[in-house]
């Protein structure tokens, strides 16, 4: 057995090494044919990483939904190539009444932006406001998006967490649109330097209110948007104060409504879309369809956008990957016969000499393995370096997926394997007696 054993072994280190030494007779020939591997091979791994990448940004753009939660916004029309607001946009009182209408609604967090100047004392600068409902700092602990400076990694966040001192405005200050405000770190400290801001009123725009809050100093918890700043310059209302003290017009209101029971969601998103039909009084066309000014979107709606999204990038994934290592492929084939070709004397002298078929087959096989796994390992470094270029042309976002490399090395060194066979075949049934005439 162990005699067995150390003879195959043997075998396997001589076959290796006269492989070797027959695709090293011509480096160039090698480098070049190797090529068509290696594009493919990259592809693979720097398209696997953008795919990774724009999934986990989509992920991360919508953490913030939870299973619970239905978002809700107006839907834009377009006129002359231009997006406008509907006629009937979502409102305050669409979202205020909604927990009355809809029973499986538990409750609706709304929101509105603008920006309007603001003063106190001699500072003054123009700011963004957000109107927001009293649950906003749960929203923004649930978005995993920001956290406290310094926080713990693991540490569970509230929305207590969040603020340095005072406190963040009620639901009853919400429905009688009360003049408070709560402040970013950085939007308190232009306003006030290093004074206690809690208690003072400054003026928003031809209005005036009082801070009640300021929100500690935040950061990113995505290391590289850490030297991004706007995280502290937040500036909450009321969101009924913002639209009854800073818009002429009833403004879009963006909503996102929390259901009673996860696994009720999409009957709650039926009667969600019943409740608004009635409010904004849109009904069925004579085909039975509805012109619906509103969308609504649930995690389950994006996971599904998201997973045929992925499909189709993975079907192109898998085109190109297939047309880059065919080509290679090819490339492969086309050497490897005129090696064939080239050493037609030496395969006569072999077979003469007692070689088996099996043998000459078993040598070019190795051959064309060794030229793509030499394709594979060089493509598989192209693709990791490639992938920081990749990302930059992404936003920034891209992914490296680990088992991208063992899958593409594998796929490379059975291309070679298979586009070598016709040569190796060809090659073990020449005519001894021909090959050694063959000058």
């Amino acid at each position: 057995m162990e005699k067995s054993l150390r003879r195959i072994t043997m075998t396997l280190i001589n076959l290796l090494r006269t492989s070797w030494v027959g695709v090293s007779s011509n480096k160039l020939r090698a480098v070049l044919t190797t090529l068509g591997i290696i594009i493919g091979v990259a592809s693979v791994i720097s398209m696997q990483a953008l795919g990774n990448g724009a999934r986990a940004a989509v992920e991360g753009q919508f953490r913030f939904l939870g299973a619970d939660s239905i978002q809700l916004s107006s839907r834009m029309l377009i006129d002359d190539g231009e997006l406008k607001d509907p006629e009937k946009p979502l409102t305050f009182q669409d979202g205020l009444l909604m927990p009355q209408e809809v029973p499986l609604v538990e409750r609706v967090e709304m929101s509105v932006n603008t920006s309007a100047k603001i003063r106190f004392g001699r500072s003054s600068f123009e700011q963004s406001i957000q109107g927001v409902t009293a649950g906003a700092l749960n929203q923004i602990a649930g978005s995993g998006e920001v956290q406290p400076v310094g926080w713990p990694d693991g540490e569970p966040l509230n929305a207590e967490a969040f603020l340095q001192s005072g406190r963040f405005f009620t639901e009853a200050e919400v429905l009688e649109g009360a003049e408070v405000c709560i402040l970013g770190s950085k939007t308190a400290y232009d306003l006030f330097g290093g004074d206690d801001a809690i208690g003072q009123t400054i003026h928003v725009g031809r209005e005036s209110c009082e801070v009640i809050g300021v929100v500690v100093e935040l950061e990113s918890v995505d290391v590289s948007k850490r030297y991004r700043e706007e995280h502290n310059l937040t500036f909450f209302m009321p969101v009924s104060t913002v639209i009854n003290l800073l818009f002429e017009e009833e403004p879009r209101v963006f909503m996102t409504a929390i259901v009673k029971d996860v696994n009720r969601i999409d009957e709650a998103k039926k009667h969600i879309i019943d409740y608004l039909r009635n409010r904004h009084g849109v009904v069925a066309d004579e085909n039975g369809e509805y012109a619906d000014d509103f969308d609504l979107t649930t995690r389950k709606d994006i996971l599904g956008a998201q997973q045929e999204a992925a499909g189709t990038f993975a079907l192109l994934l898998v085109a190109m990957a297939v047309v880059s290592l065919i080509v290679g492929g090819i490339g492969i084939m086309n050497v490897m016969m005129v090696s064939v070709t080239e050493r037609t004397r030496e395969i006569g002298v072999r077979l003469a000499m007692g070689a088996r078929q099996r043998d000459i087959i078993a040598q070019f096989l190795v051959e064309s393995a060794l030229i793509s796994a030499v394709g594979g390992v060089l493509g598989i470094v192209a693709g990791i370096l490639s992938i920081p270029g990749a990302a930059a042309l992404n936003s920034g976002n891209a992914l490296l997926d680990p088992g991208s490399i063992p899958l593409s090395f594998g796929v490379a060194v059975l291309t070679g394997i298979l586009f070598g066979l016709y040569p190796a075949v060809r090659a073990a049934h020449l005519d001894p007696i021909e090959c050694l005439r063959y000058e």
